[in-house]
C-alpha cells in the first residue's frame, strides 16, 4: 500500500513538471483554454458568490463576539477582513474548482481515455498534456485567481453587512480598522494561494483523469477521488504557506 501511494504521488508530480514544461512549448492551445476558461468560469462565479457570503457573516459574527468580551470592538473590520482575505476566500475558490471544474475536467478525460482517444492522439503524434491538459490547468489557475478577488469583495460586504446590522457595530470603526490590521501584501499572498490551489486542482483532476480504471465506472470513482485528494492537498498546502507567510511577513505594527 505504502509504495503503491509513493508510486502515484511520482506520478502526479510527474505530471505536474510536465504540464510546467509544456506550457511553454509551441503551438499554444489558445481556443481550447479559452473555452475551458469560459466553462469553469461559468459554472463556479455564482456559487461562489453565494457562499461567500455566509462565510463572510459567519466570520465576522464570530470576530465580532470575540472582540466585544475583549473589549476590541474597533478592531473587528481588519481582523473581519484578513480572515476572509487570507483564509476564506482562496480555500472557498479553490473548493468550487475542484469540485464543479476540476470533476467535470476528470470526467472529460477520463472518458476520453477509456474510449482510446488519448491513445490515438498519441499514435498521430499529439501531445495529449500539451493539447489538452495544458489549457485545462492554466484556465483553472487564471479563474482562480479572478474569482479570488471576487469572492474576497463579497465576503468583506456580508461580513460587513453583518456586523453594522446585526451586531451593531459602527461602519466608521469597521471601515477604519482596515488599515490598522490589514496591509497589501494579504492580498498577495491571498492571490498566490489562489493561484496554487488552482494549479493543485487542475493537476489532480488530469492525474485522475488521465488514469480510470474499470471502464465508465471507473471514471466515475476517479471523478470521486480527485475531489478528496484535492481537498486534502489543498489545506495541507494552506497551513504550509499559511506557515511560511507568518514568519516571513511580519504583522502591521510587529
Amino acid at each position: 500500500m505504502i509504495t503503491g501511494a509513493l508510486r502515484q504521488t511520482g506520478r502526479l508530480f510527474a505530471l505536474a513538471l510536465e504540464v510546467g514544461r509544456a506550457v511553454f512549448r509551441r503551438p499554444f492551445q489558445f481556443r481550447e483554454f479559452v473555452e475551458q476558461f469560459w466553462f469553469v468560469a461559468s459554472v463556479t462565479i455564482l456559487p461562489a458568490a453565494l457562499v461567500s457570503i455566509p462565510f463572510g457573516a459567519v466570520i465576522a459574527l464570530q470576530v465580532g463576539s470575540l472582540t466585544q468580551q475583549l473589549g476590541a470592538q474597533s478592531f473587528t473590520g481588519g481582523a473581519s477582513v484578513l480572515a476572509v482575505v487570507q483564509q476564506a476566500s482562496p480555500l472557498i475558490v479553490a473548493l468550487l474548482i475542484a469540485g464543479a471544474g476540476g470533476s467535470a475536467i476528470c470526467a472529460d478525460l477520463g472518458s476520453r481515455k477509456i474510449r482510446e482517444e488519448l491513445d490515438a492522439m498519441e499514435v498521430m503524434g499529439v501531445s495529449p498534456v500539451q493539447r489538452l491538459i495544458v489549457p485545462r490547468v492554466l484556465a483553472t489557475m487564471a479563474v482562480a485567481v479572478l474569482l479570488n478577488g471576487l469572492v474576497s469583495v463579497v465576503g468583506i460586504l456580508g461580513g460587513y453587512f453583518f456586523n453594522v446590522v446585526m451586531q451593531g457595530g459602527t461602519p466608521g470603526a469597521y471601515l477604519s480598522s482596515f488599515s490598522a490590521l490589514a496591509q497589501l501584501s494579504d492580498l498577495y499572498v491571498s492571490e498566490l494561494k489562489a493561484l496554487v490551489f488552482g494549479f493543485i486542482a487542475g493537476i489532480v483532476a488530469a492525474y485522475r483523469g488521465l488514469n480510470p480504471r474499470g471502464g465508465p465506472k471507473g471514471v466515475g470513482d476517479a471523478v470521486n477521488q480527485s475531489v478528496v485528494i484535492t481537498f486534502l492537498l489543498l489545506f495541507f498546502v494552506n497551513m504550509v504557506m499559511t506557515a511560511v507567510y507568518l514568519q516571513i511577513v511580519p504583522p502591521k505594527g510587529g
